[in-house]
Parts: structure tokens; C-alpha cells; sequence
């Protein structure tokens, strides 16, 4: 399935992700399509395919997403991708391509996943301070959940979920945190903490 545009703002890192969860979801059906390469160019160059084969249609990311999902819900089960693991500086600017990062990650509209990953990292800044050195990871747990992690140096900062007032300015970030999530807590290491938050998959 050769690169190729689908929606604005994909990319080759999203085409890649679409191959390998295409490729994964086949795989546990026991089906094995040579086509479905990263390295398009290097399959595209190689010789002919033999007598009674059968080439897969070139199709977009749209198309390779429903194929992954139809896949899926046979008796097989796709493997949950690798985490998502990315370490950052906890900085305003540094957000908008982390929800980005997530999104692509995700493979689908994940609104509610950006927003705790934007709100976690925003605490970090707020009440750690600016330029901290975080670790974001992203992942899809047994149990049909995305959980979210965020981990910093300081171990004594830890967040504290305090009703904020009609007149309050701030303060209702872990209010949104906890409305909108499964469960969430915090835990602490011999050297910093991670915030953590675990999100139904189905937004």
C-alpha cells in the first residue's frame, strides 16, 4: 500500500501506522500479504509476482482503518500497538504537537485523550514549572482503555483535587480530569511521580 494523501494533516507517519495495524490484524488470521511494506518503493521495484497471485488494491488510511476494524471483530484479537512513549519539555509550546503526536498515534479522533494529556502536561508547568523534562506515554491496556501517564521530578507536588467556585479562575483542570475519566491517581517513585488517567476507548 504505497504512501499516499487521505485526509488533511496525514502523513507518512500516519500511513505507517495504518500499514502496520493492517498488517497485525491480518497476521491473526494467519494471512500474510508481502504488499503490506513500509518500504513500498523497494516492493514496488522488485520482480513480478508469479502466476496465481493476487495483488491488495492500493487504498488510503480511511480505507486500511475499516479494513483493521472489520478484521477485528472475528474471533482473532489485533495486538495493541507498542506504547506511545515520548519524553518532552513540560513548555506551552511544546502541546499542540503533542496532541498531534496522540492523535496519530490513536489512529482516530481522540478528543477526550488530548485533553487529559493537554491538562496533566499543564499541571507540570503550573505548579512543577516551565521547562521541566516529562515522560508522556500513551497506551491501550487488556481492559479496552487508553491510559495516559505523565511523569516529572517532583515527587512532593502532587495534585490535589479541590472543588473550585463559580468565581475561581483556575483550579478545575482535575475536576474535567475526573469527569472524564475511568479512574485516575498518582504514583510516587523514588524519583519523581507520575499523574496518571485511564479513558474508555469509545469517545
Amino acid at each position: 500500500m504505497p504512501p499516499q494523501p487521505s485526509s488533511p494533516g496525514s502523513g507518512i507517519y500516519d500511513t505507517t501506522l495504518c500499514v502496520e495495524g493492517l498488517r497485525d490484524a491480518l497476521a491473526v488470521h494467519g494471512i500474510t500479504l508481502p504488499s503490506l511494506r513500509v518500504d513500498w518503493p523497494s516492493f514496488a521495484a522488485a520482480p513480478p509476482a508469479s502466476a496465481g497471485l493476487v495483488a491488495l488494491g492500493s487504498c488510503n488510511t480511511a480505507t486500511a482503518r475499516k479494513l483493521t476494524a472489520a478484521l477485528s471483530r472475528g474471533d482473532g484479537r489485533v495486538p495493541s500497538p507498542p506504547p506511545l512513549d515520548l519524553d518532552l519539555l513540560a513548555v506551552p509550546e511544546a502541546v499542540p504537537g503533542l496532541r498531534r503526536t496522540v492523535r496519530r498515534y490513536l489512529g482516530a479522533p481522540c478528543s477526550c485523550v488530548q485533553l487529559c494529556v493537554t491538562e496533566l502536561v499543564g499541571n507540570v508547568i503550573r505548579h512543577v514549572g516551565e521547562g521541566t523534562l516529562v515522560r508522556v506515554r500513551v497506551a491501550r491496556t487488556d481492559g479496552d482503555r487508553i491510559r495516559v501517564e505523565v511523569s516529572d521530578p517532583a515527587e512532593r507536588a502532587l495534585p490535589v483535587f479541590l472543588p473550585a467556585t463559580p468565581d475561581d479562575e483556575t483550579g478545575r483542570g482535575l475536576a474535567l480530569l475526573d469527569a472524564m475519566t475511568v479512574r485516575w491517581g498518582v504514583e510516587q517513585e523514588a524519583v519523581g511521580k507520575t499523574v496518571w488517567c485511564e479513558l474508555a476507548e469509545a469517545e
